[in-house]
Parts: structure tokens; sequence; C-alpha cells
């Protein structure tokens, strides 16, 4: 069942077809196939008026504003200078307390250059905390759309409500669940745990399948150099949601493996191949600078350009941990093979790296925030699968086991208590189940810091949220995975088993799962107080139409203190 050991099936929103749709192993790389073809055609003529592909490049701001990595003095603004400049220019910024700029108060002048794609990035300083802001830029009579921003509380903080997004395919569907967001108005900030954008490159018949979406990609091919993610990121702004959602609120990102390159860990990447794709440090560099130009983000230490792991603090409400469990620590994972034989219990293998681990654990025992909230990438619940049905994922396996579970053990034949006895493993070996010793690392600094854990995850394509508990069964925290904006989940991975099934058998095979919803696209609304923890998972009713709809599908908590670290219904 392995999101990313099974290249069979793995990340199948990808597809060009923006449907159902699985990928195939092509000599152990993954490449796309298309699926639901005549849905397709048959959707497309709704489809077509939306998306990007419009006149973005030729409007001198285009690609729109954004603001990120607030602080509670100042936070990074940014846009993209376009059209007629050739190696260098300058724009202008101001910040306001109104809308109209009638009361600036901030402003001042940023050079750009093709050196950097002719993006802008400006720090904003002397701000003040808990206050929205509007700003905008200036390039000779021409002005950029108005954003609006946050800063960061200080002191006693009553209410901070952020909105947590995770893998966003473009060829998929429509970014239904950034302009949700954005129409809300009650969002202080927004968490962006990766993939923002995608790697991967289509064929030419999914290019042309994605093109009657509206959601023709651009490069079509993987991309490879710097020039290639810089207009795969340039691509993705042409999408107004998109827009529209950075201009809304100020987002704090960390990147997952597709910002760079598919399966990346620490000295390679399932998806790269030196023979035929150069050299990866190489690759690696260049999708991050990329990144760095495209998102509004603060560089903690510009001698470690790979390191994106910082933190924020919410007052005495929280403190947020953005992690990287990808790049720049991770081993290689393992196999079910290996597994099984023992291989990932090694207790120097690595999630996060002895560096960011140590700087976490201080982090944790330094904060004295009611919250302790982890932002990264892959999930860290205990979510584990019998081996009779990770190896044969169908319906009739899981009922199996489950019938044999839900009979008493004097009544079990043989076959059935072979199935309950029978040995479990991660359901995926490149979450953190597939390192436990790191795992126990993290959730051991949490206990012994004695704080209130909140961990988000992202990367799963599902709507997940589990108890956190150490290897000897005590409490920790919680987890709340957040959906995906548009990339397809275990509905598509799994066709033929119900998807109401699916959800629910999940929950009974995972003593620490709480909560499943693996066919659904949307987000996470976390609402942080000092009393509770509360995450509002919200789905979009389709993101294959133009017109949508929000809705509220479940709604769980935590309460702070030793006894309470567990998820209770809101």
């Amino acid at each position: 069942m392995s999101e990313h050991n099974n290249a069979a099936a793995d990340d199948a929103a990808l597809s060009g077809s923006g449907l159902e749709a699985a990928r195939l192993a092509d000599g152990g790389r993954r490449r796309f196939v298309l699926g639901a073809g005549a849905l397709v055609v048959g959707s497309a003529t709704g489809l077509a008026a939306c998306g990007g592909g419009g006149s973005e490049n030729e409007e001198r701001f285009g690609y729109g504003v954004a603001s990120g990595d607030p602080l509670s003095d100042r936070v990074i603004l940014w846009t993209r200078v376009n059209r007629d400049e050739t190696t260098a220019t300058t724009v202008q910024w101001e910040v306001a307390k109104d809308a109209a700029f009638t009361s600036l108060v901030a402003s001042g002048s940023a050079a750009t250059s093709i050196e950097q794609d002719f993006t802008v990035k400006v720090d904003a300083t002397g701000l003040q905390p808990a206050t929205s802001y509007f700003y905008r830029f200036r390039h000779g009579g021409e002005t950029s759309r108005t954003g609006r921003t946050k800063t960061l509380p200080v002191g006693d903080v009553s209410q901070v409500r952020m909105a947590v997004f995770s893998c966003a395919a473009f060829p998929v569907g429509q970014f239904h669940v950034y302009a949700d967001a954005a129409n809300r108005g009650d969002i202080d900030v927004a968490l962006h745990l990766g993939d923002y954008i995608y790697e991967n490159g289509l064929s030419q018949s999914e290019q042309a399948v994605a093109a009657l979406f509206g959601r023709k990609l651009e490069p079509r091919t993987e991309l490879l150099n710097l020039s290639d993610y810089r207009a795969r990121h340039a691509h993705y702004h042409t999408d107004a949601d998109l827009r529209a959602m950075h201009a809304a609120m100020p987002i704090i990102p960390v990147w997952d493996d597709h910002e760079l390159i598919n399966g990346i860990w620490r000295d390679g990447a399932e998806g790269h191949d030196p023979a035929t794709e150069g050299n990866f440090a190489v690759r690696r560099e260049a999708a991050a600078r990329a990144w760095r130009e495209w998102l509004p983000v603060r560089v903690p230490d510009p001698a470690s350009p790979l390191r994106i792991y910082r933190s924020f603090d919410l007052g005495n409400l929280a403190t947020i941990h953005l992690l990287d469990a990808r790049v720049i620590g991770r081993d290689a994972p393992t196999g079910r093979d290996a597994f099984l034989s023992g291989a990932a219990n090694d207790p120097n293998r690595q999630m996060l790296g002895q560096t960011q681990q140590d700087w976490l654990a201080a982090g944790l025992a330094a904060s004295k925030a009611t919250w302790q909230v982890v932002g990264q990438q892959v999930l860290i619940g205990r979510m584990e699968v019998p081996l009779s049905v990770y190896d044969n994922f169908t319906q009739s396996s899981i009922d199996d086991y489950l019938t044999a579970l839900s009979i008493a053990a004097s009544a079990r034949s043989p076959a059935q208590q072979a199935l309950v006895d029978q040995r479990k493993i991660p359901y995926d070996l490149g979450n953190w189940g597939g390192y436990p010793a790191a795992r126990e690392k993290l959730l051991a600094a949490a206990r012994a810091a004695d704080r209130n854990l909140v961990v988000l995850s992202g990367d799963s394509h599902n709507a997940f949220a589990s108890d956190l508990k150490d290897a000897s069964g005590r409490a920790v925290g919680v987890e709340y995975a957040t959906p995906s904006v548009t990339s397809t989940g275990l509905e598509v991975k799994y066709p033929q088993i119900s998807r109401q099934f699916l959800a629910d058998s999940l929950v009974r095979m995972m003593p620490d799962l709480k909560y499943a919803e693996t066919s659904r696209r949307g987000y996470v609304l976390l609402t942080l107080t000092p009393q509770s923890a509360r995450a509002d998972w919200i789905f979009v009713s389709s993101v294959l139409e133009n017109s949508f709809s929000a809705s509220l599908g479940k709604s769980l908590n935590t309460l702070p203190g030793a006894a309470n670290r567990k998820i209770i219904p809101a």
C-alpha cells in the first residue's frame, strides 16, 4: 500500500487527465497514464474557461502579489516584474493600514534582475503586532493588485486561525481549495506543507487532455534545470485562485519532494537518474533556488540555502516549528523486505538529521507557549496494516482481516487467528513509520519538554487524524493531516474498494487513527485558543467543475494538559 514504494500507483493525482488514473512502472521510473478518457472529454466543456494560461506574463505584475513568513514586526512581500525587462529594474513598494493607501506605514524601492528571475522580495519592517495591512508594488505608471497581510501577535493571545494546504497538482483540477480559503476573511496565516508545484512532465496525449480542462501544463516535460523550475512556478501563478489566496493572507511554506525531485532524500531521489538527468546536486539546487525566488520565504541561513526549518512565535499561545523531513537529513527509504528484516530499526537512521533534530528539541524545550505546532511533510501517526493487506490491498483481504478481528478469540478458526496474529507493517514506508527511531526521538523531545504537541502533516492527499503515542504507548500529542488541494487520494489508487469502506477500515485496522477521509479534496482550518486546538476539515464539492461549494466535513479537538493529549470530538 505504500504511496512511495509502490511505483504502479504512486501519486496518481498527477495524471494529465485530472480524473481517476494511475501511474504505471516504466523501468523503475514513473510516468503518467491516461484514464477515464471518455469522462474527461465529456466534462471538458465545463472546465475550459478556468485555469491558467492567460496574459499574465504580458502584464507588469501579472503573476500577482504575495506575502509570507510574517513576524510580529515584519513580513516578506513578493511580486514579479514582467515585460520589457532585460537585465535589471527597480520597483516601489508600499504598506498601508487601509486599502486606499491614505495611511502609509512603510514604503521603499527594491531592485531585481534576471539573476533572480525578476522576482521581488522585500522584508517590510517596522510593523505592529497582530495587525492587518495592505500592500502593493509600483513600476512607472503601473500598479500591482493590492494584497492583504497580517503580522503575528505577541503577549496574551486569545485566538489564531490558520489554513493548512498541501499537494496542488495543476493538471488535475481547479484550485478551488485556495479560492475558498481566500474568500473566508477570517484566516490569520496559511501553512503550506509542500508539493506547491509538481516537477513531473506529461506525455503529449496527457497534455492534450489536460488542455481540454484548461489545465495545460508548462513546461510539458519533467523539470531538470533552473529555467524549467522557474517556468513551472510561473505557470502555477497563472492560476487566479492561487493568486487570490496569496493576495488574501500571508503564507508560511515548506517544501515536500515535488518542488524538487520526486522521492527525494539526502543523497538522491527516486525520480532522478544521473545517467540521463545529470548531476543530482545541481538539479536539487536549481529547484531549491526557484522555490526561494517564487515564494515569499525568509531564508533562515544564507550559508545553508537548503535549510528551510524555522520557527514562528504566536505570543504565549503557540510556537510553530516548520520542519524539513525530506531533503536535508533523510536517509533513503527502505523497501518491504528490508523493513521486515529489521533494517529500518537502525537507531542511527535519520529523518530530520541530527542538527535539525537538536534544533527542534531545543525549540520545544525553550518555548513557553501553550501549543507546540509542528508542521511537516509526511504522516507521523502509527499507521500500520497487516502484512496480508499490505501485500494484497483489496476489499476482500481487508474484510477477511477485520472479520477475524471481530470474532472472539475462542471462536476463531486457526486461519483467522493467524490473520489476527500476523505482523503489521507501515502502510507507507516513506512516512515516519519507516523511520521508527527518528519518530521516537521527535516524540521523546516533546514528552521530555512536557509540551502540548500538535503535528500538522501533508503529502498523503487524504484527511487523517491520529493520536500520537510513543513506542511504550504513552500519549504525546495529536496529528492533523490535511487533504490535498487537487491531487487524488486513495479512491484513485484503489478504485475497486468502496470509498466509505476504505476509510472506515483504515480506522479499524489502525488503533491510533481516529479519522480518515480518502476521497475528497480540501484543507484543514486550525483554530488555536488557550483552551483547545481544533481542526476543521473543509472540503470542496469538486475540482473538476468551474463552480464549487465548500462544506465542513469533520471537526476534532484536543485540549492542553498532560492528561488531555488525545483527539476528542469538537
